[in-house]
């Protein structure tokens, strides 16, 4: 591990805007640097750009732009055009509704089946989860990664296969759980493309990396082993621009050719009097499925974050490498903060505590998700935890976080306890209730960024200690854990003395 203390440098220049601000919430988007939107603004004031379905010079301009930033974007994820394309899109849901629209429009075109089979992890983001609608309900939810491996290596489960080893299937699975950072293997993408099972072999991968992509590098030199679709979200990985992407291996993009939808753009010919008739554009992949006329401003703002981003990080491995160094300070701080009576005062939600560590990038991203705890083990309603802390000029997120599946297995909540909180007026999304019969509904979730410092831990770390009971045994077990973190990487840390006054959280009515 290694922290970037060249971070510490340059974050005041470009990162004006994070002055005096503790911000937390990168796995919900990332701070842009200056130097991004300096760079962004002198192209668009120095160039006159056109939409590229023109043939004016504008035009052709904005689609040269495009065509070199999408070489740039694969080649940011070690991706070889001769083996992927690049799908620009809204946002890493629009990527995955597509792959869903795709498979379900395939099915629709066999009369023998009319339906596909799905697959996803427990620990999928809500926009995964959506796709099982297009099934019919022919879904399965793997509720653990040992279930994943079983399936792979063919483990015989009637819940679990396709009806059919004829009908298409997909599994999709998040590289990283966007509630506790956990990071899932990478290598099941492999084992499904090379399992002699049938079904299998009729089966493609489609991996969702918005949260792993933010903080680590997305590596498809190999084509073998990559996923045949990976869904991304690019403000997740340089705060701007607001664009998603779908990354494409070729070999696999048939699948997406059965899709029914056209929009402007992706066809050569149509007639609309007498006779319906199409040709859609085949020349490409992304010529067929870029509706409408592209984001290009966004594009070219894209081609400028890459360019920042290396010249600000170097790479991504270091970026990796610097967060996993700020987790695993964190984590330490987090779990040796006691109340004066022993009790632990925060809860660390990790189901795989012994393979997913804290420090180690290969296993577990830079998020916590946890919740505190009260003196007597009573639970702190998550979203008094996000106002305290708003208040103070910590900003973190709180609540369901769109990931159902992580909420329901952490926090052990049944279907009928999510039902009891919907009649009771809880709605995700929004502040309603945090306990239910002293039950959580939601967690509070800190995630850190690229151009996170030791001075964002330490902060937070401090607000943490004083919002409870910052008595001596809290400050002499936070400073050794402090002294023991700096000794690993030879860098001492001065802890903050804790103000006297406390903050106190009110009391739940549930």
């Amino acid at each position: 591990m290694a922290y970037n203390e060249s971070v510490d440098d340059f974050r005041d220049v470009e990162y004006p805007m994070m002055k005096g601000k503790t911000y937390l919430d990168h796995a919900g988007s990332t701070i842009y640097a200056k130097s991004l939107i300096e760079g962004f603004s002198r192209k668009m004031i120095s160039n006159l750009y056109g939409n590229p379905h023109s043939t004016s010079d504008p035009s052709q301009l904005s689609g040269h732009m495009v065509d070199s930033i999408r070489e740039k974007t694969l080649a940011f994820f070690k991706a070889d055009p001769e083996h992927f394309d690049i799908v620009f899109t809204a946002n890493a849901t629009a990527a995955i509704k597509l792959v869903g629209e795709c498979f379900r429009d395939l099915a629709s075109a066999s009369p023998m089946s009319s339906t596909f089979w799905y697959g996803y992890h427990k620990d999928a983001h809500t926009s995964v989860v959506g796709i099982r609608e297009m099934t019919k309900d022919n879904h399965h939810c793997f509720t653990s990664d040992d279930e994943v491996e079983r399936w792979l290596n063919n483990f015989q489960n009637p819940a679990i296969a396709p009806s059919s080893s004829t009908i298409p299937g997909l599994f999709c699975y998040p590289g990283q759980s966007n509630m506790t950072g956990r990071r899932l293997p990478l290598s099941w993408t492999r084992k499904l493309r090379q399992s002699n099972v049938p079904s299998h072999q009729n089966t493609y991968s489609l991996l969702d990396a918005a949260a792993l992509a933010t903080t680590t590098q997305l590596d498809f030199s190999n084509p073998d082993a990559a996923p045949d679709f990976t869904a991304v979200s690019f403000y997740k990985i340089f705060g701007f621009p607001d664009l998603g992407a779908l990354v494409v291996r070729k070999e696999s993009g048939h699948i997406l050719g059965w899709r029914k939808y056209f929009g402007g753009g992706t066809i050569s010919s149509l007639t609309v009097l007498h006779e319906a008739s199409v040709q859609r554009k085949d020349a490409t992949l992304h010529d067929a499925l870029e509706d409408g006329t592209l984001p290009f401003h966004n594009i070219i703002a894209l081609g400028c974050a890459i360019d920042v981003h290396v010249k600000l990080y170097g790479s991504m491995k270091a970026i990796s490498q610097h967060t996993s160094f700020l987790s695993r300070r964190l984590y330490l701080g987090m779990i040796n903060l006691h109340h004066s009576n022993g009790t632990p005062l925060c809860v660390i939600y990790n189901d795989i505590p012994d393979i997913c560590e804290y420090g180690d990038p290969v296993t577990q991203g830079g998020t916590v998700a946890f919740n505190l705890m009260k003196a007597d083990g009573g639970c702190v309603g998550h979203s008094q935890v996000e106002k305290v802390a708003n208040e103070k000029g910590i900003f973190l997120r709180s609540g369901g976080l769109c990931n159902a599946g992580g909420i329901a297995s952490y926090l052990h909540v049944e279907p009928w306890q999510f039902k009891r909180a919907w009649s009771a007026g809880h709605r995700c999304g929004e502040e309603g209730i945090d306990l239910v019969n002293g039950k959580p509904t939601g967690v509070v979730r800190v995630s850190l960024g690229a151009m996170s410092t030791i001075a964002d831990v330490d902060t937070f770390l401090d607000f943490l200690a004083d919002v409870s009971f910052p008595d001596l045994r809290i400050l002499i077990q936070r400073q050794k854990v402090m002294k023991q973190s700096a000794t690993r990487i030879g860098k001492t840390s001065k802890t903050v003395a804790m103000a006297p006054n406390l903050l106190r959280f009110p009391h739940s009515n549930h």
